[in-house]
């Protein structure tokens, strides 16, 4: 993996038309269609919690963590993780989801979900939910539906409706 000089930064409002530009072209217009982009309609992700990566003034990528509700239980929806195609495979998303797990545990936060792929999520921590524990607003594949204990047993007994918070 070559050095880039990588600057990643807390998320402002200033960020927003050019993430917005980049999740364009990564997810396309088919990306408000999925069930996690439904819980971000409803509650306005953490700024605190959200980071963007730069390369020189570049914004080559973006991580968003969404509060919501698991049940009765609070916790974070991670995503969309977002790196330009041609800066993928350099450790800019896991460098992304990690500063935001740091932050959000820094924070007192608990737990965070994400609907993603596990291989990939697993080196930061993320393990496939149990069937059944989780219910999202509209169908997920089971198998990408993932969790991580940002405190330690902090998914012991929860279950439930996923909702924004």
């Amino acid at each position: 993996m070559p050095d880039i000089p990588l600057l990643l930064e807390a998320e402002t409002p200033a960020d927003f038309d050019a993430i917005e530009r980049l999740n364009e072209r990564v997810f396309g217009p088919g990306r408000f269609a999925r069930t996690a982009y439904r819980l971000r309609e409803t509650t306005p992700h953490d700024l605190s919690l959200s980071f963007i990566a730069r390369v020189g003034s570049l914004l080559v990528g973006a991580n968003r963590m969404t509060p919501v509700f698991i049940g009765e239980a609070q916790a974070f929806l991670l995503g969309p993780l977002t790196v330009e195609p041609v800066f993928r495979s350099q450790g800019i998303g896991e460098a992304l989801v990690t500063r935001s797990l740091e932050a959000a545990k820094a924070a007192g936060a608990k737990l965070s979900i994400l609907v993603g792929d596990e291989p990939y999520y697993s080196r930061m921590g993320f393990k496939r939910a149990p069937p059944g524990r989780l219910q999202m607003p509209g169908p997920v594949d089971p198998a990408r539906l993932l969790y991580c204990e940002i405190a330690p047993g902090a998914f012991e007994g929860v279950k439930g409706r996923v909702r924004g918070a």
